[in-house]
């Protein structure tokens, strides 16, 4: 007898977890379960501040994976995966992008229907999250002036908002979720889910690891956990099961189930239910690159997050989307620069180019049926074979060194201290960048929507993985291609549009007995 029967189990309390669950349980004759692996947030301050994201990252909520070393990019970067009620949204900068038309253009160009333009801007409108821009007590001077000669030295727009337009290019102060008037952050957490716990349909778990799924006769008809304590439970779903544990537990997940590729489950000792190559392929990230710059005089720490604000531009001109996308911090993020060899003084400022629209594409996979074994990473970062990405990471930072001539961003600089100025040859450029490029975090695209036809497709259109029933993925590893710009603002839209077809999907379930423990948080 399982411990738990519930109409619908949300699998991961994330960014897109938490939205599932707590628009779910609007319904009052529906049950819904929501299975968290790490604790609540609730009393967790620093979850709550936005201005302490940095705090959240490498911590004792952060899984911390690492990739395996990379042929043509850095080999120590550390991607962070935040394992607590509400997820990343815990422990980003909540740069949150209205869908952008290019994007979901592209999406539409890879087989994907009914995520256009027009219905992901509904459902982003209709986000509980508040999103607001930056506000003026929260304005950097010193990042405004970076703001101001970017506009002028690169000839982009000055955007006071970002939302209300179909963002290509421009240069401001960006859009976040948070509140202004106490720098609360707007996690999906607090935003939908806490505060929808008193419904007695409701039930959180947390501290519960979900192990694998259980599937019968092709469905998917619960889970198998194991509580903090090391209790091993089984919850059942009578209508579907949707996974939301994000870009790399989603996959390693559908693949200690018996779901991915044949070869990859056989090598970790998992029987096969299910071969689809595509799960853990056409892993996607925003590769970022720095240049720094000794500072003088004195700066203020006036600020909502240290991130927020940057430039927006396109490299070729007939790209739909910005192709580099560039982050102007309060204090750079120069590790990495710092183990190549760079003397990063005290009074510095940095830019952080993205390359936007990565075209490398990389995989995630597991070695062993155990959930506690981190599973593997290569992001196969540059491996384009254009050399696009290349290309795009090396403009960013020419682009970035323009900035630096104009004023008043110029007259704060006294130095460029990395790359450094004598480094401009592009192949020379380009092999510092990759050695130290960061991840932004970003990392989607692994268990994939697109066409009836695609081999390559783990999900349908509705978001239904292929060959087994009663199974969803809501998060960002259904992503075709990864977003230009930062993606939380497009994960919680999509999840959102995810209830939408849950709730047109559903059929009639005869019995409704109750769940247990509703509304309980373990």
């Amino acid at each position: 007898m399982p411990d738990t029967i519930a109409d619908y189990l949300v699998v991961g309390g994330g960014t897109a977890g938490c939205i599932l669950g707590a628009r779910l349980s609007e319904d009052a004759d529906v049950t819904v379960t929501v299975v968290e692996a790490g604790p609540s947030d609730e009393h967790e301050e620093r979850a709550h501040s936005i201005r302490r994201w940095d705090e959240m990252l490498e911590g004792e909520y952060d899984l911390d994976y690492r990739s395996v070393p990379q042929e043509r990019g850095n080999s120590f970067i550390r991607q962070a995966r935040l394992r607590i009620l509400g997820g990343c949204s815990t422990a980003n900068t909540m740069i949150s992008w209205r869908p952008l038309r290019g994007d979901l253009l592209e999406w539409a160009d890879l087989g994907v229907q009914g995520w256009g333009h027009d219905v992901m801007s509904a459902c982003f409108d209709r986000l509980l999250a508040p999103i607001t821009p930056v506000a003026p007590q929260d304005r950097n001077p010193y990042v405004a002036d970076a703001v101001a000669a970017a506009a002028a030295a690169l000839d982009l727009p000055l955007r006071e908002t970002w939302n209300d337009t179909d963002v290509l290019e421009g240069a401001g102060f960006f859009e976040i979720g948070y509140d202004p008037a106490t720098n609360a952050r707007s996690s999906t957490s607090s935003t939908y889910l806490r505060p929808a716990l008193d419904r007695p349909n409701l039930t959180l778990l947390v501290s519960t690891l979900t192990e694998r799924l259980v599937i019968e006769d092709g469905r998917a008809v619960g889970v198998r956990v194991r509580t903090a304590d090391g209790d091993v439970r089984e919850l059942r779903a009578r209508r579907e099961v949707v996974l939301a544990c994000g870009a790399i537990d989603t996959p390693a997940l559908l693949m200690r189930s018996g779901i991915g590729p044949a070869a990859v489950l056989r090598e970790a000792g998992v029987d096969v239910v299910l071969d689809l190559p595509g799960v853990g392929e056409n892993l996607q990230d925003h590769a970022e690159g720095l240049i720094v710059w000794e500072a003088r005089g004195e700066r203020s720490d006036v600020c909502a997050t240290g991130w927020d604000a940057g430039y927006t531009l396109r490299v070729d001109p007939d790209s739909a989307t910005p192709d580099v996308s560039t982050h102007i911090p309060l204090h750079a993020w120069a590790v990495h620069a710092e183990r190549y060899g760079a003397q990063i003084p005290e009074n510095h400022v940095s830019f952080a180019p993205n390359v936007a629209k990565p075209r490398s594409r990389g995989r995630v996979w597991i070695t062993s049926p155990d959930a506690n074994v981190a599973p593997s990473i290569d992001y196969r970062a540059f491996t384009d074979p254009e050399g696009r990405d290349e290309r795009m990471l090396v403009e960013g930072v020419r682009r970035a060194r323009l900035v630096a001539q104009q004023a008043p961003f110029a007259d704060h600089l006294v130095r460029e201290v990395f790359p450094g100025p004598d480094v401009v040859g592009e192949e020379e450029l380009s092999a510092v960048l990759r050695a130290t490029h960061q991840t932004v975090y970003h990392v989607s695209c692994t268990a994939r929507m697109g066409a009836d036809d695609d081999a390559g497709a783990v999900l349908d259109s509705r978001l239904r993985v292929r060959g087994i029933t009663g199974l969803r993925v809501a998060d960002a590893s259904a992503f075709p291609t990864v977003t230009a710009l930062n993606p939380v603002g497009t994960v919680m839209a999509l999840a959102e549009r995810a209830v939408d077809l849950l709730r047109a999907d559903a059929a009639v379930v005869p019995d409704r007995r109750p769940t247990t423990s509703a509304g309980a948080t373990r």
